[in-house]
């Protein structure tokens, strides 16, 4: 294990080999923007979520008539990866399939994160490689969380999200981690959702058919903007933890946990993407500071 990090005249990222999570997001006057995780209250920083998002129903999957155990959001935010290339503007991970994971997950593929920093942003790329002769079938997503303490008289009640263009979002309900089946709307004041630690009384927010491709975070005291762009990412989660007034995660995902109905095999998994044999997957995000 160990951090890594890269910098300009504008940000400084780390981001650590344990998981290829993003630690820190700093900006060039000292202000982290990046939730410093907390034990006590939720212990990471930008998790990858990989080979699943979300939970499975009844803990398990089931392929080609065996059943795979996992836990949720996947195993790859566990898992040491290896620094694959280094340079003073990007730093990139790979995690490939081994013995322990394919009791869990019966694929194999190779993982490609990359972290390039350029100017005020930061974009994140991941390819997913099929090294095998049958299909691959996965999901990913990203978890970044974005602290609302910056200073000391600030909290969550202090931020609020921009989504240009739309006046209200359809959610997902939620029951016990799963999808429901039944929806909600949130309805937008010009685009903009106030955040609250009321808000996530029920579990996350959940969005379906790409109603986000990139959304802004704000503060009425800070300066700094967050912009997190993710054009074509079909779902996107927007978390905290439930009474916590202190992050906010804002989640682009290929996939999303399973529903209530769910048959629980993974050919019929919602959002699981299927990768042909020898052949890759590649998506990517963006975080800019202005």
């Amino acid at each position: 294990m160990a951090v890594y990090s890269i910098n300009n005249s504008f940000l400084e990222v780390k981001v650590n080999s344990f998981g290829a999570e993003l630690n820190s997001l700093l900006t060039s006057d000292g202000n982290e923007l990046l939730w410093q995780a907390s034990k006590d209250i939720w212990p990471r920083f930008a998790p990858v979520l990989f080979p699943i998002v979300g939970r499975l129903k009844n803990g398990c999957t089931e392929y080609n008539g065996n059943n795979y155990v996992l836990s949720q959001h996947g195993f790859a935010r566990d898992k040491e990866f290896v620094l694959i290339e280094q340079s003073n503007s990007c730093l990139k991970f790979e995690l490939t399939a081994d013995e322990t994971s394919l009791e869990l997950f019966p694929f194999h593929f190779s993982l490609i994160i990359a972290y390039t920093l350029t100017d005020n942003t930061l974009n994140v790329s991941y390819k997913i490689f099929n090294p095998d002769n049958k299909e691959l079938l996965f999901s990913i997503g990203a978890h970044p969380g974005f602290s609302t303490t910056r200073f000391s008289d600030e909290n969550i009640h202090d931020y609020y999200l921009e989504i240009d263009g739309l006046t209200r979002l359809t959610a997902e309900r939620l029951q016990d981690g799963l999808l429901s089946g039944s929806t909600y709307n949130i309805d937008l004041d010009r685009g903009v959702l106030p955040l609250s630690v009321e808000l996530f009384n029920n579990d996350a927010l959940v969005f379906k058919n790409n109603q986000i491709n990139s959304i802004r975070l704000k503060s009425k005291k800070s300066k700094n903007v967050i912009e997190l762009i993710c054009k074509d990412w079909p779902y996107f989660g927007i978390w905290t933890k439930k009474g916590c007034d202190k992050f906010v995660c804002l989640e682009p995902w290929y996939g999303v946990t399973d529903s209530l109905q769910a048959t629980g095999k993974l050919k019929e998994k919602e959002g699981v993407i299927v990768v042909p044999k020898i052949s890759s997957k590649n998506v990517n995000y963006t975080i800019r500071v202005t």
